[in-house]
């Protein structure tokens, strides 16, 4: 049985995808709540939030804010259990760029919470959380989430803009095409240019189906 949840406060998908809408000019938005779990006995509850494209560096590592108990964690990023999963996950099978054992690389921003009654915290600073298998797992679980939903949009776009280029190709060359009926079948100029346009609305068309 999934553990109670009314001794945690979860912030919510809506409010993670609103709060990233309003901070983070991108093109895709995600938001993941997992089911609460247990570590030793104690429930916690792992929430991903997910901006993708827009103005966001496609060149550099991408953003990771870590919470606890909807405070940020500002320090010791390197010993959090939180950037030991995003680091962990396999970001090139989501469509991202990712050197060995670091951060993905790409035009990304993550925000990983946990929410729980006793967050184990590796020091008395509580800047960083510590590497509970069951943590790593569920973080981990909702990262892929996201990670599936974003490398579906990215595919959408390649797909997008392939399509685009190929057509660009085609309007370019379809003058030619016009001008090689009218020499092949004696046509007069009024009958060129109107292969011209019928063959322009005929790729129109296509394109919105």
């Amino acid at each position: 049985m999934a553990p109670p949840m009314d001794c945690i406060a979860p912030i919510g998908e809506d409010l993670i995808e609103k709060a990233l809408r309003s901070e983070v000019s991108a093109a895709f938005y995600s938001a993941v709540s997992r089911r609460p779990a247990v570590y030793r006995g104690n429930p916690f509850l792992i929430e991903v939030g997910l901006a993708y494209g827009g103005e966001l560096p496609a060149d550099q590592t991408i953003t990771a804010y870590r919470y606890a108990n909807r405070v940020p964690l500002q320090y010791q990023q390197g010993a959090c259990a939180i950037t030991k999963a995003i680091a962990g996950t396999e970001w090139r099978n989501y469509q991202m760029q990712q050197p060995r054992g670091a951060l993905p690389v790409g035009p990304m921003l993550l925000m990983v919470h946990i929410a729980s009654v006793w967050v184990p915290f590796t020091s008395e600073s509580k800047e960083a959380i510590a590497h509970y298998p069951e943590i790593i797992k569920e973080i981990r679980l909702g990262l892929q989430e996201c990670g599936r939903k974003v490398a579906t949009h990215i595919r959408k776009q390649r797909r997008e803009a392939d399509a685009e280029k190929k057509r660009a190709y085609i309007v370019k060359y379809i003058p030619q095409v016009a001008i090689g009926l009218q020499q092949i079948l004696s046509l007069n100029d009024g009958q060129r240019d109107k292969i011209v346009s019928n063959l322009t609305s005929t790729l129109e068309k296509s394109r919105k189906l």
